[in-house]
């Protein structure tokens, strides 16, 4: 691994937060990753985001490229987002993410 910039916008690192960053958006992007999901369910889903917090995330996420959003001409409206092809890209990082908190020790977890 290259040695890592410290506090540099260049640092694949601070890079990648810039796109995942923040309590919820990788929790949003676990979620949509099996597969289509509408807003009322991610709302289920993730029980402690505000709905308006969800919202502004997904706004980011879509802005960013990472998730794409279908909205159908129906009463009512009907949205559903799925992970883009570059957001597909973020699983692994997810994955390990993931994997790394179930190998910390109970006294390291919150």
């Amino acid at each position: 691994m290259k040695k890592f910039e410290q506090h540099s916008e260049t640092c694949p690192i601070v890079q990648t937060m810039n796109y995942i960053g923040g309590k919820w958006k990788p929790i949003i992007l676990a979620r949509i990753e099996p597969g289509n999901v509408r807003f009322g369910r991610l709302t289920v889903q993730i029980p402690h985001i505000s709905r308006k917090i969800l919202t502004q995330q997904l706004r980011e996420l879509e802005s960013d490229g990472l998730i794409l959003r279908f909205s159908y001409n129906e009463k009512p409206p009907r949205v559903e987002y799925e992970l883009s092809e570059l957001g597909k890209t973020l699983i692994p990082v997810l994955r390990a993410m993931n994997e790394w908190a179930e190998k910390l020790p109970e006294q390291f977890r919150r």
